[in-house]
């Protein structure tokens, strides 16, 4: 009788289980941190702008860049190797069945084609791509030269169609040498030979692609991987609260960040280095005593771009969702559901986009992108309204004065979503299995009318917010 008076009550106590379940990794760290109220071991955070005066406002006239956004290792096959196999952290990650396999995600590689066809469809002024170190360097000073031209005709192919190619040199992986199974703490960032096998790759991919790119966006989300992989034993050597190795991670990331930013202005004046960063909006939560959790996620937010803007002709934000960072909030993401939240149990906050374009021009002065924007959601319809919302937010921040010169959303399709596996579904298409098209959502075709209809900076301004529907 109770459970039929109570359905949706015994429904959430039924989905808070796994929840919990999942939690016994991270709950020590969470306490730990929570209950840690008198010091933060990041140190204290410093909110003062870096700027030396106000960035000057936005040239309304000047294009809007329309983007979409990939990456290498969540759209590729592992096909077409002229060295021999080749492996990620990822994949060791993988195999160690601490995170779901991949199998040949969207045959992007063998089949880029099949890419290029969905985008002249949907007519992107912009594409961004990343470049799977592994692929090109599957050894150490060994290099699949075939790769590389491959990559670079990507590039050509794009620019021939009139979509600009924007090329990441990193997006998370690392090939499996950089990996050290007996000490993870000398992986990845933190090995010996990262930085010097790092130069040698960027000065391989840049001079091989630089006929055709004029964006380098030197590594994806890094302040994101750092502390997932150094403070909440997510992803990669995956350590828990190893705030010593995150710092010596932030070190290193920043430090090969600036090594490729002079190595693409030394090969290509001309080219434009783009930061991209992982930037939700956080709020303070009640149950985050002294604000320690708080203050440990903004300095995810600002540690690594604090050391690099100043080489960065555009910064990049990635925004999808605000959050309050208590041990509960985060405990419980993955399971809230609702208009307001992603299938994932990501908070959506349009707003939240706007206060941090405004923080981050604040902080640094310099003209912005949001290099990624997107919600993992079954309904179409509720992508379209989030993705008219989120727009309608950047537009007020130009109308505000905040110099916002594009948009990517994220992704060209359903694709493999690291620890989510093929579940969280991004997408504007999605792939036939039997023919491996790509199949447009009607939200491409609505991305490609705006693109089409907002082709200048004041024009995003007219973009007008629309009410939460029933979905």
């Amino acid at each position: 009788m109770q459970k039929t008076k109570f359905p949706r009550l015994f429904s959430a106590l039924a989905n808070l289980a796994p929840a919990l379940k999942t939690a016994t990794a991270t709950l020590p760290a969470l306490l730990l941190v929570s209950c840690s109220t008198c010091l933060n071991p990041l140190g204290s955070f410093d909110p003062s702008p870096k700027l030396s005066s106000p960035p000057p406002p936005p040239e309304l006239s000047k294009n809007f860049a329309w983007g979409i956004s990939t990456s290498s290792y969540q759209y590729e096959d592992p096909s077409f190797s002229k060295i021999g196999p080749f492996a990620t952290d990822w994949d060791i990650s993988v195999s160690q069945k601490k995170a779901p396999p991949k199998g040949n995600a969207l045959y992007s590689w063998s089949d880029f084609d099949k890419d290029l066809e969905a985008l002249k469809k949907i007519r992107p002024t912009h594409y961004r791509f990343s470049i799977e170190w592994a692929r090109v360097e599957p050894r150490p000073g060994i290099y699949d030269e075939t790769a590389i031209r491959r990559y670079a005709e990507m590039a050509r192919k794009l620019k021939a169609e009139g979509i600009e190619p924007v090329i990441c040199l990193w997006h998370f992986t690392f090939p499996d040498w950089l990996y050290d199974k007996r000490d993870p703490s000398r992986s990845n960032w933190l090995h010996p030979a990262a930085r010097e096998r790092w130069n040698a790759y960027v000065k391989k991919i840049v001079g091989a692609t630089a006929p055709h790119t004029r964006y380098y966006a030197p590594q994806n989300e890094p302040n994101g991987q750092i502390t997932t992989a150094y403070i909440v034993a997510q992803w990669p050597p995956a350590m828990t609260l190893a705030f010593g190795h995150y710092w010596k991670a932030i070190d290193a990331s920043t430090a090969m960040f600036r090594d490729a930013a002079a190595q693409i202005k030394a090969i290509k004046p001309s080219a434009k280095i783009l930061s991209v960063e992982a930037l939700p909006w956080w709020q303070r939560a009640p149950l985050d005593p002294g604000g320690l959790i708080y203050n440990t996620m903004i300095h995810g937010n600002t540690d690594h771009l604090d050391r690099i803007y100043d080489v960065c002709d555009l910064l990049g934000i990635n925004y999808y969702y605000s959050q309050s960072p208590g041990p509960i909030s985060l405990l419980t993401m993955p399971y809230r559901r609702g208009n307001n939240f992603s299938m994932m149990g990501w908070r959506i906050n349009p707003q939240g986009l706007y206060d941090e374009i405004a923080r981050v021009s604040h902080r640094y002065g310099k003209p912005m992108m949001i290099t990624e924007n997107g919600i993992a959601t079954t309904d179409d319809a509720k992508r379209q309204w989030y993705m008219q919302n989120h727009l309608a937010a950047v537009g007020k921040a130009i109308r505000d004065g905040y110099d916002v010169r594009g948009y990517f959303i994220w992704s060209l399709a359903d694709n493999y979503e690291w620890h989510y596996g093929y579940k969280a579904t991004f997408g504007l298409a999605k792939m036939n299995p039997a023919t491996k098209e790509r199949e447009l959502k009607p939200s491409a075709l609505y991305f490609s009318k705006l693109a089409a209809s907002h082709k200048t900076r004041g024009s995003i301004q007219k973009i007008q917010p629309s009410k939460n529907p029933s979905f």
